[in-house]
């Protein structure tokens, strides 16, 4: 059985100014040149921590029991202070912007996977910081410390309730994850974590997108008549 050491960073506060192109300007996006403050509610907040709480429990089901997370939760003393581009128009929250806190709470071999969950939006007025994605993910790094790395933003709660719970922590684990089986040789299907649809599944009202995870994560997604993915045997 592997045992993933995980840690949540959990950013309630954001304080940052960008500057952004006109066209960009409106109610889902920052002013040009503006302060963007926000402080996330303890509503926000309990509905993505309970969703995490989830995660787990999702890694061991569809696994069969062959990998396990053990977490941490930690919520710096401080603000989220910067943000990356990751296009021209578009910010996430990347390594460099917490790396104080990296190196602090998540010093390299420490963990095997690391989450940020961060302020992005505000719920009452619609401002929101322009970012591609809900979630957004990479491969363990030297960048990362040596660990898988996923920033996750806040949402409404039926967010977090319109999908299994713990999904979205999942769906963005995978990507990450995917990419250390593929680096030892496992075939990923086409899209990874993102697949599902490309390669004839459907999305439940009740499940998400957990039958194409867990065949992911059994390696027995179908594509031009092989079953790729992850095998069970590869996470022991």
């Amino acid at each position: 059985m592997k045992i993933w050491k995980t840690l949540l960073l959990v950013y309630r506060e954001l304080d940052v100014r960008l500057s952004l192109a006109r066209d960009l300007v409106g109610r889902d996006s920052v002013e040009p040149r503006t302060h963007f403050h926000h402080v996330v509610s303890e509503r926000e907040l309990a509905d993505a921590i309970d969703s995490f709480r989830g995660f787990p429990q999702l890694v061991r089901e569809l696994t069969s029991g062959k990998a396990t997370i053990e977490y941490e939760i930690v919520r710096p003393d401080r603000a989220l202070t910067s943000l990356t581009p990751e296009s021209s128009s578009r910010f996430w929250p990347s390594p460099d912007d917490i790396r104080s806190d990296l190196d602090e709470f998540a010093s390299p071999g420490k963990y095997d996977s690391i989450f940020v969950f961060w302020p992005q939006r505000n719920l009452k007025n619609g401002m929101a910081i322009p970012c591609d994605a809900w979630g957004l993910a990479m491969g363990a790094s030297e960048w990362t410390n040596g660990a898988t790395y996923a920033a996750i933003a806040n949402a409404p709660s039926s967010a977090w309730t319109n999908e299994t719970r713990g999904e979205v922590w999942l769906h963005e684990w995978l990507h990450g994850v995917c990419a250390h089986f593929a680096q030892r040789g496992h075939i990923m299907p086409e899209r990874d974590a993102d697949g599902g649809e490309l390669h004839g599944y459907a999305r439940s009202s009740t499940a998400g997108w957990t039958d194409y995870y867990r065949d992911l994560m059994s390696g027995n997604v179908l594509e031009d008549g092989r079953r790729l993915g992850i095998p069970l045997a590869a996470w022991s």
